[in-house]
């Protein structure tokens, strides 16, 4: 199923443009916010309303390159992080899964020490008995 395209009047600069796309009508008005925004900020600087409109054209499309970058770096940095994180959960559930393994294995030892300890405390008793029984003769 494909999204349908369509038509959403933004304003950027104070200029009513119509962008198409297939994007929501909320995302294009977020980029056209932000664009906004962007213009803003560097006209709020005297040298860059100096400039001539082409290098004011150049330097905004440098600021937004630049924050292109920084977000794709930080993007890049917390899947770094992500797929740190899964490779420390996976270790950490193999290791859970190893001692798990070593702690039934312990119990069952335990168990059958347990059996072998109650099969020499009777043999113990059988002995003693024994001895007693021999010795009462």
């Amino acid at each position: 199923m494909s999204a349908a395209k369509h038509d959403t009047e933004v304003i950027i600069d104070g200029k009513v443009y119509t962008l198409s796309g297939f994007e929501s009508e909320e995302y294009l008005q977020k980029v056209a916010v932000y664009l906004n925004h962007k213009m803003s900020e560097c006209a709020g600087h005297e040298g860059y309303r100096k400039q001539s409109a082409e290098t004011r054209t150049i330097l905004l499309g440098l600021n937004i390159a630049d924050d292109y970058f920084k977000a794709k770096k930080k993007a890049e940095t917390l899947e770094g992080d992500i797929e740190e994180r899964d490779q420390s959960m996976y270790d950490l559930k193999h290791e859970l899964i190893s001692v798990q393994i070593k702690l039934e294995n312990t119990e069952m030892s335990m168990e059958k020490l347990k059996e072998e300890n109650q099969s020499l405390q009777m043999k113990i008793v059988e002995l003693e008995t024994e001895i007693k029984n021999r010795r009462n003769r």
